[in-house]
């Protein structure tokens, strides 16, 4: 992947954190769900695709209720119009402009009714992300499937992830299913081409 670069002014360059994405990261995540408090709040996803620490980030969510439209519905198996929690999530290096990625993500309001806590987003950043906020109403993940597709920006994701021209993004929808079989999240990320590695490794079994 080609260095990425951040232009600061009248031409000068300088280095973009770059982000290493691999799917061990959906086990890791899980090994943390139920681990102590302390323990989660220490780091989070982010750090470990970038090598940051928790001091170096900048980190926002916004949540807000909205009806599920008809692809989402089909994916959660819920009426259309059901309410979705939409939560909007943007982390940034502190030393740099733009975000790491364009991150939505979807959930069943119904499903978190057993914690109020999940419904507010100034309980972000979570310790130990969706899967432990999951875990809190009784929800095991079971599998996470993602699916990656490639393609030029629009202006606003151009401009928000300040895209060198000529770069395209990677757009990740992961979805993530429960041990009932029924998705519990859906998100759709948005990642800059020039900055992101995806890493896939698959353990085979031994004969």
């Amino acid at each position: 992947m080609p260095k990425p670069y951040e232009v600061i002014g009248d031409g000068f360059r300088r280095p973009r954190t770059p982000a290493v994405r691999d799917n061990s990261r959906h086990q890791w995540e899980k090994n943390r769900a139920r681990r102590p408090k302390p323990e989660r709040a220490g780091s989070g996803a982010t750090e470990r695709d970038t090598g940051l620490g928790t001091g170096d980030l900048v980190f926002s969510a916004k949540y807000r209720e909205t009806g599920a439209p008809g692809e989402l519905a089909e994916l959660f198996g819920v009426p259309e119009g059901t309410a979705l929690v939409e939560r909007t999530y943007r982390t940034r290096c502190a030393t740099e402009s733009a975000p790491f990625g364009l991150v939505t993500s979807y959930l069943v309001r119904d499903m978190l009714s057993g914690n109020p806590d999940l419904l507010d987003d100034g309980k972000e950043p979570w310790p130990g992300g969706t899967q432990s906020q999951l875990f809190t109403v009784g929800i095991e993940v079971d599998r996470v499937e993602e699916r990656v597709t490639a393609r030029p920006p629009t202006p606003e994701e151009a401009q928000v992830l300040e895209l060198p021209p000529g770069t395209s993004v990677l757009v990740l929808r992961k979805t993530s299913y429960d041990t009932r079989d029924r998705a519990v999240d859906i998100t759709d990320i948005t990642l800059p081409g020039d900055r992101t590695e995806l890493v896939f490794t698959t353990s085979l079994e031994r004969w």
